[in-house]
């Protein structure tokens, strides 16, 4: 039998395997050869099952189904290399807990404390041997658990960030080697979090979802005979050393106030009050397992260089800028307080902390005087840094007393890119960092300034990107969830989710709201799976109507709020939406596009009657589209390099001679603005794909490569270790944009990642799943070679070309459940492939290998090494 080396549920890949929603949850599996599989799976009943399955993705779940609590545990493959993973189904809807508080409402002064909360149990006469105990959890706010003095979990900011109004993720703790016979305490520490603390820019808001904070826990022992035994808590809470904390603000904690073994037996809880009751039924959200992987710590960064500066702080640039906190280790005197400041760059010598408004960023400590080493990590925030200051740091800096802690969302790693242009690689890995650092429980906008909200348009655009470097499906399932329900609130997508109302304009708004159709089917493509396409369906259904409505059934979306090509690199820094592109030709152009996905969509979920209905829609807004902003000649409305990709890559012209003179209009703009980007956030991630559909790699890989203002590899130029949000988030001269909205760390412009990937390596996917490979490279732009590989849902995909004088050598890696399709650029001949590897040669020199520069400010390629 074929070793099987990879096994997930669902499209979660890399996911938790116990306490799921489903009780019959679909298997997928990498595997180094053909079927057919065996699976088996030993119910904690002891009952054995056994299945012999032949395909490998989505397989339906071949066993007796689950009941809430139930489990086994499932091999794959033969008994001398199989794979063993525990399955077990959550709670599902039966809880028989309350909520407990320790603060029902506070004021608006500032940044709240944190609470302690402690329930002791005895678990001398539970009757029989525990076979397993777990604790199912989740909160108004953000919590942390322990069991008799120590940690539970490793999950950070728990629950998470979801439409607390609708719905709210619990987590499930497997404690059974934590618990002992005679008396046991489990503790929380529990804090505002998302849920009431200030969130919100422009002013920012306090409460958004509830005046409480509050926990919810059920614990549960089961003993060998299956018998479930319920135990009841009665909680206490008391003050915790966490005096005030805020996402934004940071966190201030007074060692002094830490009641040591709190949470252990032994430790005398008198005087500590008992919490308030807040009966689980009068809160309406639904609770449910989460889809994805929790926020927790991925890794931690020594500081690359420690300075100390004329004020006396010290200053450490960690040469990274990262989504995390500091972890300290103080020698200090009972009071002494020290403070850690926080920002993505350095401007006049100083932290540049104006970006970050009104998110102060600093996290405080006092010293309990212990007379040894106090570790301090923050709980409950989290800061957007590549630079710290440590004010009053009590002695000198030892190696190991500081360190940068990653916070993210933990998901698999999935692509990898490599060329002999080295900043080019650099660019993609700071793609990859501006990813981690944004996907913190839900995919941000930045993670520094008082904002780090979902903005759909910018996952809408990176949505394939994402798709590409890391298993996201998970994460970006439950918050598609919270945006149907944002949507159903509101009668439209609204520009972030979940929505919180801080003054932003709130309409329905092209290339924001379509992400409720884009980014299911760019799941669907990624992972071949329709189940996605299937649960987002009422929403994109809702939009695409919408939209249609909009246009008053013409097709042409002519009105109403729109942020266009945001982020045109000549609009002035007050005012980003200011572009030169025609923003209802963005709109009616995406309006096409939404309408083709949505009948696309209900004809692969067997709904002909509504296939039809939006070709229909799709067919009318294309003639809109085309007989307001495409001449017969083919010249496009704003003539700029936007619109015409917009038209080109969307397919919106009527015939081949349209977009012929397109997209040669597209080069001439190209070359006049000195291959510079001259586009925005809907223009950018397609501007290279349209310069090839336009028939110039060449000119693509002169934009890729230019390192003057305003360019990709410009900021790589400036140090940056992460995508900016603007073209000039840092100007030559140091300083920062002087506009109020400039962050460091946006994964937007970052889309290009995907061009790196499918054009310049030649690695993409031909058909939904990975099911077909297209080995494509391009070859250009002075590189000697470059490679890229896609861990599939499939198995491993990668290529590697070389060019050694005029010999290219193509090495690639087909799936052992795919077929493959090489193109040879040279003579463009495809060839079939089947799985495993595969070497072509050829004689070949590209056109665009050394290219002359044909306009000042355009710099001739040098060979780079890796």
């Amino acid at each position: 039998m074929t070793t099987i080396t990879e096994l997930w549920l669902e499209n979660r890949r890399g996911g938790k395997t116990i306490g799921i929603g489903e009780g019959a949850p679909r298997i997928s599996f990498t595997a180094a050869g053909p079927g057919p599989f065996d699976l088996h799976f030993t119910h904690d009943d002891g009952r054995e099952e056994t299945a012999t399955v032949l395909g490998t993705q989505l397989v339906p779940w071949p066993f007796a189904p689950l009941s809430p609590r139930q489990g086994g545990e499932l091999r794959a493959g033969s008994n001398d290399d199989a794979l063993n993973v525990r399955i077990e189904a959550g709670l599902g809807d039966d809880w028989n807990a309350d909520f407990v508080s320790p603060s029902i409402e506070a004021d608006h002064h500032g940044p709240r404390p944190a609470w302690l909360l402690r329930a002791s149990f005895d678990l001398t006469h539970v009757p029989g041997d525990i076979a397993r105990a777990r604790v199912y959890a989740t909160a108004h706010g953000v919590y942390e658990l322990e069991l008799n003095g120590a940690r539970i979990g490793d999950d950070i900011l728990a629950p998470g960030w979801t439409s607390y109004g609708h719905r709210i993720r619990y987590q499930t703790h497997d404690v059974t080697d934590r618990l002992v016979r005679g008396t046991n305490v489990v503790g929380a520490w529990l804090a505002d979090g998302w849920y009431r603390g200030h969130i919100g820019f422009d002013g920012g808001l306090w409460d958004i979802y509830g005046t409480d904070v509050a926990l919810l826990t059920q614990l549960e022992i089961t003993t060998t005979d299956g018998t479930v035994h319920p135990v009841p808590l009665t909680w206490s809470w008391f003050a915790s050393p966490i005096t005030a904390v805020g996402l934004y603000e940071g966190e201030t904690f007074d060692a002094r106030r830490f009641p040591a073994g709190w949470s252990t037996a032994s430790f005398d809880a008198t005087g500590w009050t008992p919490t308030t009751i807040l009966p689980r039924v009068d809160f309406p959200a639904r609770i449910e397992p989460p889809t994805a992987r929790p926020v927790e710590q991925i890794e931690t960064l020594a500081p690359v260089s420690v300075e100390r500066q004329p004020d006396g702080r010290i200053r450490l640039n960690f040469g990274q800028n990262i989504s995390g906190v500091l972890r300290v280790r103080v020698r200090a005197a009972a009071g002494h307080t020290i403070r850690l400041h926080h920002a993505e760059v350095i401007e006049n010598g100083k932290l540049g902390t104006r970006p970050l408004r009104a998110a102060t960023s600093i996290d405080t400590y006092t010293a309990r005087g212990s007379g040894g080493e106090e570790v301090y990590t923050p709980r409950f925030t989290i800061h957007g840094f590549q630079y710290a200051e440590l004010e009053n740091w009590p002695d000198d800096l030892r190696d190991g007393d500081v360190e940068a802690v990653v916070i993210h969302t933990r998901m698999r790693q999935t692509a990898w890119f490599e060329s002999s242009h080295h900043g080019l690689n650099k660019l993609h890995s700071n793609v990859q960092w501006s990813m981690r650092d944004n996907f913190v429980d839900l995919p941000t906008d930045c993670p520094q300034r008082d904002e780090r909200v979902g903005w759909t348009g910018d996952i809408q655009v990176f949505a394939p990107t994402a798709l590409r470097l890391f298993a996201a499906q998970g994460t970006l399932a439950g918050w598609l969830r919270d945006l149907a329900f944002e949507q159903a609130d509101r009668g439209h997508v609204p520009q972030f989710v979940p929505w919180v109302e801080c003054g932003f304009p709130n309409f329905p708004t092209a290339a924001w709201g379509d992400a409720a159709v884009i980014v299911p089917w760019e799941m669907y493509l990624a992972d071949g799976d329709t189940r996605i396409l299937a649960e987002q369906y009422a929403s994109m259904r809702a939009w695409v109507d919408l939209v249609d409505g909009l246009t008053g059934n013409t097709g042409l979306w002519n009105g109403g709020f729109q942020l266009g090509d945001w982020l045109d690199p000549t609009a002035p820094p007050e005012d980003p939406g200011k572009s030169h592109t025609d923003k209802y030709l963005v709109a009616t152009a995406y309006h096409v596009r939404t309408s083709r996905i949505l009948a696309d969509t209900a004809a692969l979920l067997g709904n002909e009657e509504d296939a039809q209905r939006y070709a229909a829609i799709a067919d009318r807004a294309t003639r809109a589209f085309r007989e307001e902003f495409i001449s017969p000649s083919g010249r496009v409305v704003s003539d700029t390099p936007t619109s015409i990709a917009v038209a080109l890559v969307f397919d919106l012209f009527e015939n081949q001679a349209q977009a012929a003179r397109a997209g040669k209009r597209l080069l001439e703009l190209v070359e006049q603005g000195g291959f510079h980007i001259s586009t925005g956030f809907v223009g950018t991630p397609i501007i290279c794909d349209a310069l090839v559909l336009a028939g110039s790699v060449d000119y693509a890989y002169h934009l890729l490569r230019q390192e003057e203002l305003p360019s990709w590899l410009y900021p790589v130029s400036m140090g940056a270790t992460t995508i900016w949000e603007r073209w000039d988030s840092m100007l030559p001269d140091g300083s920062i944009n002087p506009g109020d909205m400039t962050s460091f760390n946006h994964y937007a412009l970052g889309a290009v990642a995907s061009f790196l990937h499918q054009s310049v390596a030649g690695l993409a996917s031909d058909a939904p799943g990975w099911e077909r490979v297209r080995y494509q490279p391009r070859p250009g732009g002075g590189l000697s070679h470059a490679s890229a590989r896609y861990d599939s849902v499939r198995g491993t995909a990668s290529i590697r070309w070389a060019r050694e004088g005029e010999t290219l050598t193509i090495d690639v890696e087909v799936p052992a459940a795919s077929t493959g399709v090489v193109v040879l650029p040279g003579a463009g001949q495809e060839i079939e492939v089947g799985p495993g590897q595969h070497t072509f040669t050829e004689s070949f020199r590209p056109a665009n290998d050394d290219p002359a520069a044909p306009v000042v400010g355009w710099r001739k390629p040098e060979p780079v090494d890796a």
